[in-house]
């Protein structure tokens, strides 16, 4: 059984603040997501992994923009291949679905056995 972990590990994580990041969290969890967007993305676009997993799940469940799968992926992997153990998760989900990316399950164990290997209990159940 897969466990969707998106929303309480995903807001849990924690890194370090960038210009814009503490605002766009806060701006996210009240439910502002026009501006929890316009303060993710450039951190995004300059490398930052949690802005990143966040514009993930954004584009992955439409909120604030729309709906694009492919997008998150994108937005997932980049975060991911930082280390991000929740966008590894999220990955690995999105492979195992086929949703965004060609259904793998190889793949999709790859990334779950990276965020597992760092103590990500949604991807341990994943596995």
């Amino acid at each position: 059984m897969l466990v969707l972990v998106f929303g309480a590990l995903f807001l849990a994580a924690t890194a370090p603040a960038g210009a814009g990041f503490d605002e766009g969290v806060a701006a996210y969890k009240r439910g502002d997501d026009a501006i929890a967007y316009r303060e993710f993305l450039p951190l995004a676009q300059q490398g930052h992994a949690e802005a990143q997993n966040y514009l993930g799940f954004m584009y992955d469940i439409g909120q604030g923009v729309a709906q694009d799968s492919a997008e998150a992926a994108k937005w997932y992997r980049l975060a991911a291949d930082q280390g991000h153990a929740a966008a590894r998760n999220n990955l690995g989900l999105m492979y195992d679905i086929g949703r965004g990316v060609a259904q793998d399950s190889a793949e999709a164990v790859k990334w779950y056995r990276l965020a597992a290997d760092q103590k990500h209990e949604g991807a341990r159940n994943n596995l």
